[in-house]
């Protein structure tokens, strides 16, 4: 339990919302459940429910104020001509589904993220992950703020090998797909798709050059 006391300014407004007492409701490997009391602008308070990557109070992005990228996302151009994408259709529970996503996973301890991102394509894929340097854009960015304080950063990089599953785990359920961008317009049409992979498919049906050239720009 825990009570941060931080206000957060609004302009004009003659009390802030701000964060009171904190309570640790679960205590699991890779998420954990938290209630925050949510004191109001007009001096009222209720129960507001976070999911989080901490496994303890300090470390909730609320409290330590450090955003530190729990997992990273990887945006993997494979082929010679640069015109295929990698992705991967994966069963996920809170939908029943399968979805298309990026290649994605935790950063681990004592891990950055280009590193986390050669052994989480290696994991996933098979395929041999090589990084660039895309500067801000690889910075982590926050994912569904309404619901948790969790950040993934992207990696961005170049494909080559082979795509095998035989290093996946065998609770994941995982099929690699090479998706030149004529599928990705279909998987955009027709398919369960998770939004940060959807807007990165937009990005790379509209440039026909190499995906990655923007990113020299930085």
């Amino acid at each position: 339990m825990s009570q941060i006391g931080e206000h957060y300014g609004i302009k004009g407004a003659s009390l802030v919302s701000r964060i009171g007492e904190i309570k640790k409701l679960s205590d699991t490997r890779f998420l954990n459940f938290y209630e925050f009391e949510a004191v109001h602008r007009d001096g009222t308070s209720a129960p507001y429910f976070v999911a989080s990557r901490a496994k303890k109070i300090e470390q909730l992005k609320a409290v330590s104020r450090e955003n530190k990228p729990d997992g990273v996302i990887l945006f993997g151009v494979y082929g010679e001509k640069k015109d295929r994408v990698v992705l991967v259709r994966q069963y996920r529970y809170p939908l029943g589904d399968y979805i298309y996503e990026f290649p994605a996973g935790l950063v681990e301890s004592g891990e950055d993220m280009a590193a986390a991102g050669i052994r989480e394509m290696y994991e996933e894929t098979g395929l041999t992950f090589t990084p660039v340097d895309a500067g801000a854009c690889s910075r982590p960015f926050f994912t569904t703020i309404g619901m948790t304080d969790e950040s993934c950063g992207t990696v961005f990089g170049y494909c080559s090998g082979e795509p095998t599953s035989a290093h996946q785990e065998s609770s994941e359920d995982i099929q690699v797909i090479l998706a030149d961008r004529a599928e990705c317009k279909r998987i955009l049409r027709e398919e369960n798709v998770a939004i940060m992979c959807a807007y990165m498919l937009m990005h790379f049906i509209a440039d026909e050059c190499d995906p990655l050239a923007f990113l020299q720009k930085e």
